[in-house]
């Protein structure tokens, strides 16, 4: 069990693994069922964190190939004042002047 996962997760994990097992599924495609079952209950509910939204991007690529989440992420990590609400092409300006490379 993951650490962060709670009890109610647990029981909901043992619960669909047996659910899939009676449903003919393998233990190993059972177990995997479940714990992606479990998790996407989690982000749903915003109890793990979502790597789209959670990044600054990979920083081999250039900016602009860079989703706006993660330009902002970056914009925060920088301490650009109103990144949240800048524009894309702003952004990455303002990111560039600040950090000197893209």
């Amino acid at each position: 069990m993951p650490k962060a996962w709670t009890a109610k997760d647990e029981r909901q994990y043992e619960h669909v693994k047996s659910s899939e097992r009676e449903r003919g599924r393998s233990t190993d495609k059972a177990k995997e069922i479940a714990a992606r079952t479990v998790n996407k209950q989690r982000r749903e509910e915003g109890r793990t964190p979502n790597a789209r939204t959670q990044g600054t991007g990979n920083p081999r690529t250039s900016l602009e190939s860079r989703s706006l989440d993660e330009l902002r992420n970056r914009g925060a990590q920088l301490s650009i004042a109103g990144h949240e609400q800048m524009p894309r092409e702003a952004l990455v300006s303002a990111i560039r002047r600040r950090n000197g490379s893209g």
